[in-house]
């Protein structure tokens, strides 16, 4: 790997990657929206030319094409030509952006201070960040207020030159607590820190003892800091930097090989690594670690002192297997203490978080939705597609085994009626509008999103339910969960305004007019719509000339059975006052529309699994909005409102008589067709 690193005789505080600043972009008031159609429209479709023009759906991010290897081979290029004091930027030559007007990613080293902490992450950050990395020289003495000054003058600089734009700081262990400090001292300033396993609970005893009550108490590593000064000056370093080196191997792995074949690689990639983690006092002297370990001890008083005066995004990323730190315990504390503070745990993963297998940064920021351009998250204009390094992890890996069990099949229909496997009867090209039935809990949104980004390369910009991008139910124990990978393949809140603006930058848009009281539905309401009576998005759809595609789906009552619904549970007095206190502050959508539509409570069904049958898709002749008078004319409107809700009825009725038909819809059948053609064979079917 190579880097950009200026041999500066001093810190600079000019960009090394200017671009200009970005005027705010804010949404239009559902009020001004008839007003403004036309220029808002023009806006939007100028705005998608341009981000379609520079990345698309399956855009290569570059991840993955880095090693721990490379890391040191970084680290030992660039710490024996590293010039000396003082602390000083570089740019990573990887980084590269594609998108207009990136914000800035600061990343801030741990203890090691080399800065190439990040190097599996130059790239695929690089897409959508100027990245900038900090390196403090090996013999370098700056105390932690000359850090936090050093960093301070650069946020000060590039928050004058684009006051609108997020500056973003990934700080791991020492680096978070400079990262926090950065942050008390300018509240002012739009930061978005991130920190990795942050060093701030990292105190000698006699500082614990006397630690104000509002930071919580230290007692399990109050002897933390003696243990490690005694272990470096004794030569035992290893303890110091080293993660899950498991993971770390990982890394160099493929992730789609068959078993033995992954077993193979690892047996290679392990035992070549061993080495180079050995070589860690090679490259940073123990008197250097020795000074790091004092300046940890300082940073973490220093941070601690000044925690209530921090008003920046905050976003934990804590490994549970940190045999260094205690983050876990620590997540608990800086969640409490921090007024906006978000977790996400990984509980299969060591210290050194960013060098381990499985974990993208950039897939992190996606999935917490944290990434901005403006003083605002825009769920339309800063969504980043997803990229082939998330499909293959999202699809040949985490959800391999669910795809296999519920081997979903899709079918759909011509111009002229023709049903046809696969989805060449659905359009290429926006605006599209798919509207569908919920099967129980969503459970056929992964092979939706899957399916149409496959065959496709489109990405369904799902309309879901707000409380799921709330996160006032987060916790500090949170993990990465399903409704974060909805987000990194489109999910955003469904509002007027929001279906408006996709439909203008012609984008394939999801939408369930049933919503959550689908989705949630009672014990014998398999495949019944719950529909309002008024055309909702009918007359948006034929402003902008959308074809919208009706859809059918069955499947669940072949994978489980419903022994809990919200009846059952809500005669439980303590899972009563569960549901109650979840959906009492929870946005309450069509409240004032009679029926049982507006019954929309958010709750966790009991369920019991089956012996897994097949999820059956079937998308509807398209309709075309384009040139109906519809826009004026009401009765119109409901007619293809209707109609398109009659259609979804034939469909799931279709397919339900079908199925039927299906020789393989049983697992077993599946299985033995598999184990004899192949896994990665499709199964046959039924003939339309």
């Amino acid at each position: 790997m190579s880097f950009a690193v200026p041999s500066l005789p001093s810190l600079s505080p000019l960009p090394l990657c200017n671009h200009p600043a970005r005027p705010s972009r804010s949404s239009p008031r559902r009020s001004a929206l008839p007003a403004a159609a036309a220029a808002a429209a023009n806006a939007e479709r100028e705005r998608a030319e341009n981000g379609r023009s520079l990345m698309r759906a399956l855009y290569d991010d570059g991840f993955g094409s880095a090693s721990v290897k490379d890391y040191f081979d970084a680290t030992r290029a660039i710490m024996k030509d590293d010039g000396g004091p003082p602390p000083r930027w570089f740019c990573p030559v990887e980084c590269k952006p594609s998108v207009e007007d990136p914000p800035l990613l600061l990343f801030l080293p741990g203890s090691d201070g080399v800065g190439t902490g990040l190097i599996l992450h130059h790239r695929s950050l690089g897409k959508v960040f100027q990245v900038r990395c900090l390196h403090i020289p090996v013999n370098d003495r700056t105390p932690f207020e000359g850090l936090v000054k050093i960093v301070e003058q650069t946020i000060k600089y590039e928050h004058a030159v684009s006051p609108k734009r997020p500056i973003y700081i990934v700080g791991e262990s020492f680096g978070g607590c400079l990262a926090l400090a950065v942050a008390a001292r300018n509240p002012t300033i739009d930061l978005i820190l991130i920190l990795v396993n942050p060093g701030s609970n990292f105190i000698s005893e006699k500082q614990s003892a006397t630690s104000s009550p509002c930071c919580g108490g230290f007692t399990k590593q109050s002897s933390l800091y003696s243990t490690l000064f005694t272990e470096l000056r004794n030569g035992c370093i290893m303890h110091i930097e080293l993660g899950n080196p498991l993971k770390m191997a990982m890394v160099s792995v493929a992730d789609d090989l068959p078993p033995q074949q992954t077993l193979e690689q690892l047996q290679y990639s392990l035992p070549s690594l061993l080495p180079l983690l050995s070589e860690l006092s090679n490259i940073i002297p123990k008197n250097t670690l020795l000074w790091k370990l004092k300046l940890l001890k300082s940073a973490a008083a220093y941070t601690n002192s000044r925690l209530h005066a921090v008003e920046a995004e905050v976003l934990l990323l804590v490994s549970d297997n940190d045999n260094l730190l205690p983050s876990a315990e620590e997540a608990d504390r800086l969640w409490a203490s921090l007024k906006n503070c978000r977790v996400r745990h990984f509980k299969d993963n060591g210290h050194t978080l960013l060098l381990e297998d499985g974990i993208n940064l950039l897939s992190i920021i996606k999935a917490t939705r944290i990434y901005r351009r403006s003083r605002q998250h825009d769920y339309v204009t800063d969504f980043l597609p997803p990229t082939i390094s998330e499909f293959q992890k999202s699809f040949k890996r985490d959800n391999r085994w669910y795809d296999l069990l519920v081997n979903p099949i899709m079918f759909s229909t011509l111009k002229d009626g023709t049903i046809v496997r696969g989805l060449s009867g659905v359009p290429n090209k926006g605006p599209v509008l798919l509207v569908g039935n919920h099967m129980l809990m969503g459970m056929e949104l992964n092979s939706l999103y899957e399916g149409f980004v496959r065959e496709k390369k489109a990405v369904l910009r799902g309309m879901a339910h707000p409380v799921l991008f709330a996160t006032k139910y987060e916790t500090s124990s949170q993990e990465m969960t399903r409704f974060d990978e909805m987000s990194i393949y489109g999910a955003l809140p469904v509002t007027p305004i929001n279906m408006y603006r996709l439909f203008a930058r012609e984008e394939f848009v999801l939408l369930y007019p049933g919503g959550a009281r689908e989705a949630l539905h009672r014990k014998g309401e398999e495949y019944k719509l719950f529909w309002p009576d008024r055309p909702e998005f009918v007359r948006m759809a034929a402003k902008f000339g959308v074809t919208i595609i009706p859809f059918g789906v069955v499947g669940e009552d072949d994978v489980a059975q419903l022994v809990l619904d919200y009846n059952d549970l809500k005669d439980l007095p303590l899972v009563r006052e569960w549901i109650e206190e979840m959906n009492q502050d929870a946005v309450r959508l069509r409240a004032d529309i009679n029926g049982e539509i507006s019954n929309q409570e958010i709750y966790i069904p009991g369920l019991l699994p089956k012996l897994p049958g097949r999820f059956y898709f079937l998308f509807g002749k398209p309709i075309e909005t384009k040139g109906m008078d519809i826009l004026k004319d009401r009765r119109n409107a409901n007619l293809v409102y209707l109609n398109v809700k009659s259609e979804i009825e034939s469909i799931i009725s279709y397919l339900r008589r079908k199925r039927e038909e299906d020789s393989y819809r049983s697992l077993t059948q599946r299985l033995l067709y598999q184990a004899t053609w192949g896994f990665s064979t499709q199964v046959p079917s039924f003939e339309p």
